[in-house]
Formats: C-alpha cells, structure tokens, sequence
C-alpha cells in the first residue's frame, strides 16, 4: 500500500502538469516538428543541386524518408499524450480558486475519497465561494473555508467553532504536510474532536524547510504525541527542498495539492493580519471543478 501510494504522489509531483497545458505543449512541438521538415526539405535541395542525377536520387530517397519519420513522429505526439494520461490510472480531480491576489489549481487526492468528494461536492454546490481565508500564519499555513465567514463583520476572529460530526482522519504513507499541501482542519478541540477532520475548514501550507536531523527531530515528537509518522528518502528531499510543516504529519488529512500559483500562497502570507492572525483586508476565495 505505501509503495503504491507513494508513486502515486511522486508522479504528481514530477508532472505537475494539467492536460491543458500537455496539450498546449504538443500542439506548440507539432509547430517545431513542421519547421524542423521545412529546412530539411530546403537544406536537401540546395545540397541535390551541386551533385550528379544517380547521386541526387539516392540522397533525396534517404532524405525523404528521414523527413517523413519526423513529421509523423511529431503528428503522432497527442495519441502519445492521451496514452500517458489514462496509464497513470484515475486522473486526479482539478479544482481552481481564485483570490485577488491571483489563482491556484488544486488536484485533489483520489487515496482520500471521504474528504475528495465532500470537497468537490461542496465547489460544485458553490458553497466556498465568497467565503474568506481567515487566518494566516506565514511560514506556517492559509486557513479558509469557515462558512460563519460569508458575511463576517470585520475584525471578529473566525474559524473557532467545531464540527461535532466530522469525518474521519485519512491520513496515508506519502501524503505529507508539503508546501502547497491542502489538508482539513481538525473538526474541533474536545477529544472527541480532535481525531477528525472538520467538514468544511482547510488550509493551505506554506511551511519552512526541514533538513534531515530536523526531520527526524519532528519525527520523535510526532510519535511521543501519539501521532508517528514514516518517511521516505523522497519524502526528506521535499521537505528539504520545497519546505512544508511536518509537525501536521499523522494528525491531519492531506487530500490535495497546488500544482499551478503557489505563489498565491506566499502572497496571502505577506496580508497584514490583526492579533487574530486574521487578515486585515478580507480575502474572499472562489472556486471551480475544472473539467
């Protein structure tokens, strides 16, 4: 299962791509390809012109077929694009919000279905549209999704209420606590609370970087709080790379993540906020399922 799970979550990180942009890519490469024939063709006549028929023949049969293998190489890049796109399995669900300060793409976890499709269900019924990212801690996380936040009176302090039902926790090898991780926010601070996620409220991670003796510092704490969590070679690198905040590891669900405008993120962390961490100026989110 980690193995499985863990190659899930790589391949997304390596693409980080949307077919929207692979297809952009192609049809931008078919354009080179064809260029690439044209000043073949024009090279293979100037060079013809200086040789005898027999020799002309023989070259511009090599030639010819040179060409056309590239061409067709070129032409045949989409099927090749649609193969990678169905042999990876289930393509992972987009879902786009956009904020003043620009917009981020989120592809949701399809090893987290509880809190996938509540997430998904609440976009498409357009319940976090104008709702606010109400606290932002920088280096740290972007907390949103509080519904009590619609139509909030400026300065009160927000995403303080539970959720007495919540879901379940979903927390699996290889999902971790990233940089541009989207993960739920605990459903409360009781016990009976603390162990699941709230159905509406998450965050965002913008996080630090954690080096290898860090990593493995966080990784005791973790444990002795009753929330142990592994880590693979890969796992480390990210952490020492992009950054992230392993401290959340074992405790919350991470379901998503941003693969287009992390940099979204840090300009949400650079809002002034009130004591409240609460941003001075309201920062409203609207969100769409890319299909």
């Amino acid at each position: 299962m980690t193995a499985v799970v863990g190659s899930s979550l790589l391949h997304a990180v390596a693409t980080r791509t949307t077919t929207a942009t692979i297809r952009a890519l192609v049809r931008t490469r078919r354009k080179v390809v064809v260029v690439i024939g044209l000043l073949l063709g024009a090279l293979t006549d100037r060079a013809l012109g200086r040789m005898s028929n027999v020799s002309k023949r023989a070259i511009h049969g090599q030639w010819s077929r040179i060409m056309v293998m590239t061409l067709l190489c070129g032409l045949g890049l989409p099927l090749a694009v649609s193969a990678q796109e169905t042999s990876a399995g289930k393509l992972r669900p987009l879902v786009e919000i956009r904020t003043v300060l620009g917009t981020m793409i989120m592809a949701l976890y399809n090893e987290t279905p509880l809190h996938r499709d509540l997430f998904l269900a609440k976009v498409e019924a357009g319940e976090y549209d104008s709702l606010l990212f109400h606290r932002v801690v920088p280096g740290f996380a972007v907390e949103g999704g509080d519904p009590a936040s619609k139509h909030a009176a400026a300065g009160i302090t927000l995403g303080l209420d539970p959720d007495t039902a919540g879901l379940p926790l979903e927390v699996l090898p290889g999902l971790i606590h990233k940089k541009g991780a989207l993960a739920a926010a605990s459903a409360g601070d009781i016990p009976d609370a603390a162990k699941r996620s709230h159905h509406s409220r998450f965050f965002i991670v913008q996080g630090v970087p954690y080096d290898a003796a860090e990593l493995a510092q966080v990784a005791e704490r973790n444990a002795r709080l009753g929330t142990p969590f592994g880590y693979t070679d890969k796992d480390r690198n990210i952490y020492a790379e992009q950054g992230g905040q392993p401290r959340l590891d074992g405790g919350y669900t991470v379901f998503g993540e941003v693969v287009e405008g992390l940099e979204v993120i840090d300009a949400l962390a650079k809002e002034p906020c009130n004591e409240w961490d609460r941003p001075v100026t309201d920062i409203r989110m609207f969100m769409r399922v890319l299909k």
